[in-house]
């Protein structure tokens, strides 16, 4: 195990970099959205699918499992009938979270620059 750290690659512009598929993960549409609805605090599934509006099922369950399998989201099953699962945040997730939400802010605030910024795009 030591010898795969010391294989690692920590530079983003290297192909070789092994934090690529980390930031491919978190960076994606619907991670970003649910690891800020989940910074909110623990969602069920429905519950998070009707806060992150216009994800599938298929999506939402397949962008889980990618951000539970990469350390930040937890998964927790309680074995009642119906099934209970709900999804929280780890601690990494946390950290991610708490990177990714002044980017959100940040594109919702300056929506009017990029809007007249499509528009020229548009007008050339």
């Amino acid at each position: 195990m030591e010898e795969d750290f010391e294989n690692l690659v920590a530079d983003v512009f290297s192909r070789r970099c092994t934090s690529r598929t980390v930031l491919e993960t978190i960076t994606s549409r619907w991670s970003i959205l649910a690891l800020a609805a989940l910074y909110e605090g623990p969602y069920r599934f429905n519950a998070l699918r009707r806060r992150v509006d216009g994800v599938s099922e298929k999506m939402l369950s397949q962008t889980l499992q990618a951000l539970e399998r990469d350390g930040m989201v937890l998964r927790e099953a309680e074995h009642t009938i119906p099934p209970r699962v709900e999804y929280s945040l780890t601690a990494l997730g946390r950290e991610a979270a708490e990177q990714l939400i002044p980017l959100i802010s940040w594109a919702e605030g300056r929506m009017p620059e990029v809007m007249s910024a499509r528009e020229a795009y548009q007008g050339r």
